[in-house]
């Protein structure tokens, strides 16, 4: 299990050490799946960014990413960071904002989203749009 907080600004590497293709920029996420869809490279201030299917990240690490293929394309799924945003229930009510993410970088599965008012289970999560990440309302259990 990873946090999104400790993936972000982790180099990017070509395979067979074939050299660094940018840095860990975001992570993209399907909220109603619960899972990690895409990684956003960020290749540099001049040649702007790329963006990868989780499938083809060989390893990640504590020093970094490896990837099947150095081909990155813009992507058309919507990228929203989940990092920083406010959440709240299907009824609206107010559940803090979003602190950090723990996921499992095999499979990019979500196992929770820890909030300013505690933990949420993947399994809460509905959605996430611009305005906010949208949960099934519940008990959120504290830290």
């Amino acid at each position: 299990m990873m946090l999104f907080s400790r993936v972000r600004g982790l180099p990017v590497l070509a395979p067979g050490g074939a050299g660094r293709l940018g840095t860990v920029r975001a992570l993209t996420v399907d909220a109603a799946s619960g899972t990690v869809t895409h990684v956003r490279v960020r290749r540099g201030r001049l040649r702007g960014e790329s963006v990868l299917a989780l499938d083809a990240v060989d390893a990640v690490g504590p020093d970094g990413l490896i990837v099947r293929s150095p081909g990155g394309r813009p992507s058309g799924a919507p990228h929203r960071d989940l990092l920083g945003s406010r959440v709240l229930t299907e009824c609206g009510e107010e559940r803090g904002t979003v602190l950090d993410a723990a996921f499992d970088p095999a499979d990019g599965r979500i196992e929770a989203v820890l909030t300013t008012f505690g933990e949420v289970p993947a399994s809460r999560l509905l959605g996430l749009g611009d305005h906010a990440l949208v949960i099934r309302s519940g008990r959120t259990h504290h830290l």
